[in-house]
Order: structure tokens, then sequence, then C-alpha cells
């Protein structure tokens, strides 16, 4: 089973937290209210959320000012934070994105558009490649140069399976479920089928070419990249 992304709703307006909640829910989140930042707080001490959506003015201590803390805090340093507020202005969604918030909407808003901010963000947390090249055979991948090579000619692949390649190549030999992959390649943020997987797989072997027979699909587990089906260099004549 997938985890369910928990999005921490800090609003001191019930109706517009409520709004919010089910549109989350219906989107396959998990939302938790606050309508205070003492509530808040309470809660981000109990277990650290996926995205926190953070109303600039509250009862008690302001956004900006919780934002400004949960920042400076090593736990929750790197928590995704949405500033949500009706103070539109330029001079303050400066002030809330220099208090550490990652992205800032105003009031009134779309909750189409705010749900794709939150996707966004989530994106932005995901996984990010090591630089420097890593070599299994003749299948070369360089993260640094965004290049692939077999035998030395040069492979093109998306983004997705250039991700998938890379993870598969630091781990070769070992047995990867679809879940594993979902987690380790998209990030375990991201809210999407487990089938996903075998598609960018399918894609991945096609753009290999040859070398796609190094993905190896091992039944009832998943995916391995391997060494005993790669394709042999054919001996200079």
């Amino acid at each position: 089973m997938r985890r369910v992304p928990v999005v921490l709703v800090v609003e001191d307006e019930p109706a517009i937290a409520e709004l919010i909640s089910v549109n989350l829910k219906h989107s396959g989140f998990r939302p938790v209210w606050a309508m205070d930042a003492a509530t808040a707080q309470a809660e981000l001490d109990s277990a650290v959320p996926d995205v926190v959506l953070l109303d600039w003015m509250l009862p008690g201590e302001s956004g900006l000012t919780l934002a400004k803390r949960w920042r400076a805090h090593p736990r929750t340093k790197s928590v995704p934070i949405i500033m949500l507020t009706a103070r539109g202005d330029e001079v303050d969604r400066v002030a809330g994105l220099d208090a550490g918030a990652d992205d800032y909407i105003a009031k009134p808003f779309s909750t189409k558009e705010l749900l794709a901010r939150i996707r966004a963000v989530l994106r932005r947390r995901a996984p990010e490649q090591d630089a420097g090249a890593v070599k299994v055979g003749d299948l070369t991948l360089d993260t640094s140069t965004y290049r692939v090579t077999f035998a030395e000619e040069a492979l093109k692949l998306g983004p997705t399976e250039f991700k998938l390649l890379h993870y598969l190549m630091t781990h070769a030999e070992r047995v990867q479920s679809r879940a594993q992959l979902l987690d380790k390649v998209w990030g375990d943020h991201v809210y999407i089928e487990e089938r996903t997987v075998d598609v960018h797989v399918k894609r991945l072997r096609e753009a290999m070419g040859a070398a796609g027979a190094m993905v190896d699909t091992v039944r009832g587990a998943g995916y391995r990249l391997t060494l005993q089906t790669a394709p042999q260099k054919q001996a200079a004549v």
C-alpha cells in the first residue's frame, strides 16, 4: 500500500479549512487541521507532515513567525511550506518567501491551483541523483553530463527513464520491487500507481536497444539490472 501524503492545514477560518480538506481527500492526501498557531505547533511536534499550508493571519503567533521558526529547526527545516493569505501585494509575497515559504498563494484561490502547487513542491522534494559516472559492463551513465552509452554508442533516454536506469545501475544485480522503485525514483511523496513502473521499464528497454536485455524481469518480485543477460561485444576483425 502506498503511504498517503499528509498535509497540515493551518487555517483559522473553518469554512476555508473544510473546503481545502475535502479537496485534499478527493485528491489522495490526508489533511490535518490546525486552527491556530499553538495547535499547529502541537501537530508538528507530534508528527512531521509532508506539506504545510500555512495561513498568514492566525490567532496567537502569525504564520510568518511559525515559518521562520520551523525553517530554523533541524526537524522541520525541509518541510515544504505554502503560505495562504489575503495579503497579495509584492512586498507581502517577498516577506513570506524570505520567511522560508516554498510557495505563496493569495486568497481567494482556485482549489485546482492549490493542488497543483502542492504537487509541485512535493516533486521538488523527490530524490536527486548523485553526480558522477556509473558503469556496469559496457553500459555507462554519467549524471554530470546526462549521457548514457553502451559499448561507446550513445543512448537517448527521457528524464524518468534516465533516473530509473541510474537507480538500477547503482543497485545492479539486486531485485527492486515496483514499490521500491516508486519510492526511490519518483520520490516517496508522489502518489502514482505501481503499474506506472512497468510502462517506464518498457520505455527504458526500448530506448536502450540491445542493452535493454540487461533490465531483467523477476516474476512476482520486480526488476533488476544484470550482466547475466548483457549482449556481448563483437570481437574486432
